[in-house]
C-alpha cells in the first residue's frame, strides 16, 4: 500500500528538504515549541514559491495553549485562512473546540467557508476533543478533509488502538493522519496497526547557529529556555529514514 507522507515544518529549507526526500505535503507552522501557530504570510509566500512538486498547507492557530478561541481570535484565524490561500497554500490546517470539549461547529465552519473549498485538515485539537467519535461525526458532517490525531495519547504508539477504530469508523468519509511521536523505529508498526493510508511526522535535528558573536547572557524567551545558539532543522535524511522504515512490512 502506498502511504502518502506529510511533514511538520517550520521553515523553508524545511519544505525544500521534504520536496527532494520524497514526501508528498508538509504542515507550514511557527513556534513548533509551543506545538505550531501561524506562520507569516512571507514564510508562507516563500515557501510555497521555494517547491513545485510538493503541496504546502499551512496551520492556523494565533497561539499556544487550549484550542478555545474568543470573538477576536476567530477573526484573525478566518482571515488568516483568506490570505493562506490568497498566498498560494495548497491547505489549511485548523482546529477549535467548545469549553465542554465539543468540535466547535461555528468557527469550524466559518474556517471552512474561508478556506474558499482548499482541503481542510483538523489538526490534534482533535485529541483534548472529550468523545473522540462524536467528534469525528462532526468533523464528517462539517465536511473537513482529514484528522490528525496521536489517538488522545502521548504517542500515536500508545494511541493506536483508538488510532485504528478511528480509521475503521471513518471509512470512506475522512481521512484519519496519525501525528505524534512517529519515528522510523515505531512506523511500520504503527501503519500495520491502524491501517492508515496517511501519516504525520517532523524529522528535526539540532544545528548550531551561525553567530560568531554570542552574549551568553539574555534570553528572548520566558524562563523555560532553549539554548539560544542552537536551532532544529527540518533533514532530509530524518525524512528519508522514516519513509524507508515505512515500506518495511
Amino acid at each position: 500500500m502506498s502511504l502518502t507522507y506529510e511533514i511538520c515544518i517550520d521553515s523553508v529549507e524545511g519544505a525544500i528538504a521534504a520536496e527532494q526526500a520524497g514526501a508528498d505535503r508538509v504542515e507550514l507552522c511557527a513556534a513548533l515549541f509551543d506545538g505550531g501557530i501561524t506562520p507569516s504570510l512571507g514564510t508562507v509566500r516563500a515557501a510555497v514559491a521555494a517547491v513545485s512538486s510538493i503541496r504546502v498547507h499551512v496551520i492556523i492557530r494565533p497561539r499556544g495553549g487550549d484550542f478555545i478561541f474568543d470573538a477576536h481570535e476567530v477573526d484573525a484565524m478566518e482571515h488568516d485562512v483568506a490570505l493562506a490561500r490568497e498566498a498560494g497554500a495548497h491547505g489549511v490546517v485548523i482546529g477549535a473546540l467548545t469549553p465542554e470539549g465539543e468540535v466547535d461547529r461555528a468557527v469550524t465552519t466559518r474556517l471552512l467557508k474561508a478556506a474558499g473549498g482548499l482541503p481542510v485538515t483538523f489538526h490534534r485539537a482533535f485529541d483534548m476533543a472529550a468523545d473522540p467519535f462524536t467528534a469525528l461525526e462532526t468533523l464528517i458532517d462539517l465536511g473537513v478533509d482529514r484528522v490528525l490525531t496521536s489517538g488522545q495519547e502521548v504517542s500515536v504508539l500508545e494511541g493506536a488502538p483508538l488510532i485504528a477504530e478511528l480509521v475503521r469508523r471513518a471509512g470512506d468519509r475522512i481521512v484519519v493522519m496519525p501525528g505524534g511521536g512517529v519515528t522510523e523505529r515505531n512506523v511500520a508498526r504503527i501503519v500495520n496497526e491502524t491501517g492508515v493510508k496517511e501519516i504525520h511526522f517532523a524529522a528535526l535535528t539540532e544545528a548550531d547557529s551561525p553567530a560568531v558573536h554570542r552574549n551568553p547572557h539574555p534570553f528572548m524567551g520566558g524562563e523555560l529556555r532553549r539554548p539560544e545558539y542552537q536551532r532544529l532543522v527540518t533533514t532530509g535524511a530524518g525524512i528519508t529514514s522514516v519513509i524507508a522504515a515505512s515500506r518495511l512490512n
